[in-house]
């Protein structure tokens, strides 16, 4: 669900967010009100909404849903990212922040990140993820790179079958179930500046 006062913006968005196989808008809303009062319909997986509403803010909004759902995925994407706004977003339980200015497949690669657990935060204001060692760190950078894991085995100097039972770790540990979601969240770090 989207929640954004400004419709071209709104339409952009829903556009891209449509084109994508496994994701669908189940509602929209340009107001605090109107967001609360489709909510309880919809039920979206991940719910999308921008900081400033013509008749409140955002984070009147995710507490409304959370009171709904006390597990409901929120994505903050707004113009401004000033420390108040992230600090106010993470309380009100948002699991990341995007800038309206992000490319739009960076957009969707933030829905997905967020569906699939990671919390995403612009430059300067990361939280810690989930914990990584150094080589598994190091994986994920080759698999970023479109190595397969025999090719990553050669480059590290390990078996194959090694790197295949580091993958699984590293896919439960970020809470992801194919490979290529590691891939596609590497690409958007590289691109964004998270961590």
């Amino acid at each position: 669900m989207l929640v954004d006062d400004h419709e071209v913006v709104r339409r952009g968005i829903v556009a891209v967010i449509e084109a994508q196989e496994d994701l669908q808008v189940v509602g929209e809303a340009g107001t605090v009100a109107e967001a609360i009062r489709r909510l309880p319909a919809v039920r979206p997986d991940v719910l999308v909404v921008d900081l400033q509403l013509p008749d409140g803010t955002g984070i009147d909004v995710m507490r409304r849903a959370r009171e709904l759902d006390p597990d409901q995925v929120v994505l903050v994407l707004t113009s401004f990212d000033d420390d108040s706004a992230v600090t106010e977003s993470r309380e009100a339980g948002a699991r990341g922040m995007m800038l309206k200015s992000a490319r739009s497949q960076d957009i969707v690669e933030g829905v997905l990140a967020v569906r699939a657990g990671r919390s995403i935060w612009p430059a300067g204001h990361e939280e810690e993820g989930p914990e990584l060692s150094a080589s598994d760190r190091r994986i994920v950078t080759l698999i970023g790179d479109g190595h397969s894991n025999r090719e990553i085995a050669d480059r590290l100097g390990v078996a194959e079958k090694t790197v295949k039972n580091r993958v699984t770790v590293i896919l439960q540990t970020l809470g992801f179930q194919r490979r290529t979601q590691v891939a596609a969240m590497e690409a958007a770090r590289r691109r964004a500046g998270w961590r």
